[in-house]
């Protein structure tokens, strides 16, 4: 039996706007996010959506100034998550996700304060990977062939069963050579792993005994401390490699929020890795869910034209589903290039009032009015420090 259709148009410009006349919604079931503006209420789940084919794969953008409306509806599709069984991990460079983690009796955990995670997975061409990756970002420039073949080396020399602590196996095969004046791969990727072990990524993702067993539907990993060092990338790619961990071994459905994603698309390195395990969303029953502030920042990711910049916007394409904010002249301009916007999308982006998004979800387009309920302004509450310092 086809699905039926739910969007129609009889004005030629709303057609040529690929927005309907009339809007009867995505025809999921659940909790609404609010209401179509022309129609009736919109809800939205990326694997309902992925199982009904309105789309390809369940990886989702979201994008919008200031206040516009953006947190409240990642933090509404959250609880929608959750309540559906769901499981949900937040990388959150800032600490907004406090009052969700509180609703569900669940305590943000900050890495080096709470323990420490290692973001190796089991498979070892996706370990060596990482490692590759983490290792470029903490030194900001690309390995070279012979720190690949150091790399290689040092790997194959770790023990049939593999330590808990494989950064720190690493850096003890590679710390003598610390002491030496002269200038080598193995020397270069010695102090790099130096970093993890007693430097500024120390505790992050290594440390004495067990890691951190992570467990429960919600998990909140606070990078607050990381937010305003040269090391966000860093942090921000392994705890989105253990994260990844966390959602697939389950084998259970679930979302993955990385908030400010600017942080990896600005970085080439863990960018390459992020594009790699893009990919493989589908096969492990993992939604990514990328968080933008300023939509310039993708254009930050590299000069017109480069590589860097073409991988960032490749990334962001396969989102199949967007929600897109109000967005000044200049930022709806960069998401028009990066997003392949029709020129009439753009335009209403600018116009887009507060708590209203443009919703795009495979071949279908909404403009959807974010209506919280009760249960939802529970923990959506993000101006609630402005007002208590307005009152002083």
């Amino acid at each position: 039996m086809s699905r039926p259709w739910t969007h129609w148009s009889t004005s030629s410009d709303l057609t040529s706007l690929r927005l309907p006349a009339h809007d009867a919604g995505t025809g999921l079931a659940g909790r609404p996010l609010g209401r179509a503006l022309r129609g009736f209420e919109f809800v939205f789940d990326s694997f309902d959506a992925y199982a009904a084919g309105l789309v390809s794969n369940p990886n989702v953008i979201v994008a919008g100034s200031i206040g516009a409306g953006k947190s409240t509806i990642v933090k509404m599709l959250l609880d929608r998550a959750l309540v559906r069984g769901r499981r949900v991990v937040v990388i959150d460079p800032k600490g907004e996700y406090a009052q969700l983690a509180s609703c569900y009796g669940v305590i943000p955990i900050t890495l080096g304060r709470d323990g420490w995670c290692s973001p190796f997975p089991d498979d070892d061409r996706e370990s060596r990977n990482l490692l590759r990756a983490l290792l470029a970002s903490a030194q900001g420039s690309p390995l070279t062939s012979d720190q690949h073949y150091v790399v290689d080396e040092a790997w194959q020399h770790l023990p049939a069963t593999r330590p808990l602590r494989v950064l720190r196996a690493l850096y003890e095969q590679l710390q003598t050579h610390i002491a030496l004046t002269h200038p080598s791969a193995q020397r270069s990727l010695a102090l790099t792993l130096y970093r993890f072990i007693h430097g500024d990524l120390a505790g992050l993702f290594d440390g004495d005994g067990e890691p951190l067993a992570f467990v429960g539907q919600l998990i909140v990993l606070d990078l607050s401390v990381q937010w305003s060092s040269n090391s966000l990338s860093v942090a921000a790619l392994s705890a989105v490699a253990a994260a990844q961990q966390l959602v697939a071994t389950k084998g259970e459905l679930g979302y993955l929020v990385l908030d400010e994603a600017w942080a990896l698309l600005s970085d080439d390195h863990a960018l390459r890795w992020l594009q790699g395990s893009w990919k493989l969303a589908r096969s492990r029953g993992l939604s990514h869910l990328l968080v933008l502030h300023r939509w310039t920042d993708v254009a930050a990711a590299g000069d017109a034209g480069s590589a860097q910049r073409e991988r960032a916007q490749g990334l962001l394409r396969e989102c199949e589903t967007a929600l897109l904010f109000r967005q000044p002249p200049d930022e709806a301009r960069e998401m028009a290039v990066a997003l392949g916007l029709h020129v009439r999308e753009e335009r209403y982006l600018t116009a887009l009032p507060k708590g209203a998004a443009l919703v795009r979800y495979g071949a279908y387009r909404s403009v959807v009015r974010v209506i919280p309920d009760e249960r939802d302004r529970r923990f959506i509450d993000t101006d609630a420090a402005m007002r208590e310092h307005d009152e002083l």
